[in-house]
């Protein structure tokens, strides 16, 4: 039996980016990495628009986790534009780079991720995502021989991160990539967003979730109040979109739908904040938010 000790690990740590089209799963990889929801999911494309930091101790590693939006062409927006550099700026930055994709899926979306990632000279490893859909494993071996001839040195490491399907060998990839230097977070701290921001996006994820396709992507949730009084947690959040037609949608007949948003998103605040929590939520309209440097700036989106 080994008696090594984590005093006889070196102290490694660094910025692990996390990238990818929309939809490749990397939210959900962070989350069940940490083993704690920090990023909102929905099988909605850009769901994600914040960089999301999480925080990882392993032995005497730290992964330092970068969430980032879906990486996209289509930049009709300034809030398209501010999402595609967030992720690119991280591809510039990272120390580990995890490129996930998903499953044997493969178009111009992923072309247009290797393009930023090829001359790159930090270590990158290809995360073959959602592993427990891919009905004949027997094409998976082809597909990692074909994403391995566009990448010198890539490794590859199939995973499904919602079944927790060989995270610990990803984990342990990316431990041997990090370099030696002290931890960057006390080993208790988890990411660096608050609880007000966790607050707003679990709105978001409610809306996202409850209208589907009934609604663009281009709606933003802001925090007004945020106060606790005698162990309850008072919230009063407002939805921004960008047309009245919109605001009908997500208040719903007779407020029904509003209704819905409102208690998904006060049970998981509930959990999140382990406080009761008195939650009322307000739509309003905002022509053209996801265009404004001010509005942008408001949400920290800039």
């Amino acid at each position: 039996m080994s008696n090594l000790t984590k005093k006889d690990f070196p102290d490694k740590c660094g910025y692990v980016g996390i990238v990818g089209r929309p939809n490749a799963g990397k939210s959900t990889l962070l989350n069940h990495i940490i083993g704690q929801k920090l990023c909102i999911t929905s099988r909605k494309p850009q769901t994600s628009r914040h960089n999301i930091l999480g925080v990882k101790n392993i032995r005497n590693s730290q992964l330092v986790f970068i969430d980032t939006p879906g990486m996209h062409k289509d930049q009709t927006s300034k809030l398209n534009k501010i999402m595609n550099k967030s992720a690119k700026n991280t591809i510039l930055d990272a120390d580990v780079i995890l490129f996930v994709v998903d499953r044997l899926d493969w178009d111009t979306r992923d072309d247009y991720v290797v393009e930023h990632l090829r001359n790159i000279p930090r270590p990158i490893i290809c995360v073959v995502n959602k592993l427990d859909l891919i009905k004949d494993k027997n094409l998976l071996l082809p597909h990692m021989r074909k994403i391995k001839q566009m990448f010198e040195k890539v490794l590859i490491v199939p995973v499904s991160a919602l079944k927790n399907q060989y995270l610990v060998e990803l984990e342990n990839e990316i431990v041997e990539c990090l370099p030696q230097q002290s931890h960057f977070f006390p080993p208790n701290q988890i990411t660096d967003k608050s609880e007000r921001f966790f607050c707003a996006e679990i709105v978001r994820e409610k809306v996202i979730r409850q209208l589907g396709n009934e609604l663009p992507y281009q709606t933003s949730v802001d925090i007004d109040r945020f106060e606790v009084k005698e162990n309850i947690t008072f919230i009063d959040a407002c939805i921004f979109v960008e047309r009245r037609g919109q605001k009908k949608i997500i208040i719903g007949d007779k407020g029904q739908k509003l209704k819905k948003i409102g208690e998904a998103a006060r049970s998981d605040i509930e959990k999140l904040i382990q406080e009761k929590v008195m939650l009322k939520i307000w739509v309003k309209v905002r022509n053209g938010w996801s265009n404004s440097d001010d509005m942008l700036k408001n949400f920290n989106l800039q």
